[in-house]
């Protein structure tokens, strides 16, 4: 049996940079938009909009992240003082909300393989070089945790799937050639061309900093 046991998703969860890079853990600071309605957990995914704040990119089969959220400070109104939680809460009134993300776009993530909702599946190294949906799961309060996954069964080449699968995780083989968890990096962005006059060239899906259009 493997060690540890994956019981459910998790998020997405970086622990590396593509070939072999200088990782150093780093985080850009990202303002939310006081009263914010949308909950961000740690390992959710997050984009910016026009303005310049993040929101939660809820995408599943195509998504434009910027990153991954991986926790939070601001002021409460309450208490009075400066918080730092793993969690961003729905309508959190502050004016110095500020999102702590992994912005890299060349960051490799460990994450939860599910078939389909929280229902954890083995897959094999087929799933290696193909694309994969993300499954947008509701994330956890009690710790903070988000319940993003990737939905193995529905690997495929298709352009516009927003994760790339480049390998397995090799500790939690639940048999021979059996894996719960992959790593994973965002995908490419993309373009399509519609014919006419003039012949129109539309972009889409990949990491923000990696589409020519930005946010």
């Amino acid at each position: 049996m493997a060690y540890p046991t994956v019981s459910a998703p998790y998020g997405l969860k970086p622990i590396n940079l593509i070939g072999g890079q200088v990782y150093s853990g780093s985080t850009r600071h990202f303002p939310i938009a006081s009263g914010y309605n949308t909950s961000i957990f740690n390992g959710d995914v997050v984009k910016l909009t026009t303005d310049g704040t993040l929101i939660k990119e809820t995408g599943t089969t195509t998504a434009n992240p910027v990153g991954v959220f991986v926790g939070c400070s601001y002021t409460s109104a309450v208490l009075g003082y400066k918080l730092f939680s793993q969690y961003y809460p729905a309508g959190t009134v502050a004016s110095d909300i500020e999102a702590y993300v992994v912005d890299d776009p060349d960051a490799l993530f460990k994450v939860a393989v599910v078939s389909s909702g929280t229902t954890i599946a083995g897959y094999g190294r087929t799933l290696v070089g193909n694309n994969v949906p993300l499954v947008q799961n509701a994330g956890d309060t009690a710790t903070g945790n988000s319940g993003v996954a990737i939905d193995g069964s529905s690997a495929a080449t298709t352009i516009s799937l927003p994760m790339r699968v480049i390998d397995v995780v090799k500790d939690t083989e639940t048999a021979s050639d059996t894996y719960v968890e992959m790593i994973v990096k965002w995908n490419e962005p993309y373009f399509t061309l519609a014919e006419g006059a003039p012949n129109t060239i539309t972009w889409a899906g990949g990491h923000q900093y990696k589409n020519p259009l930005g946010v």
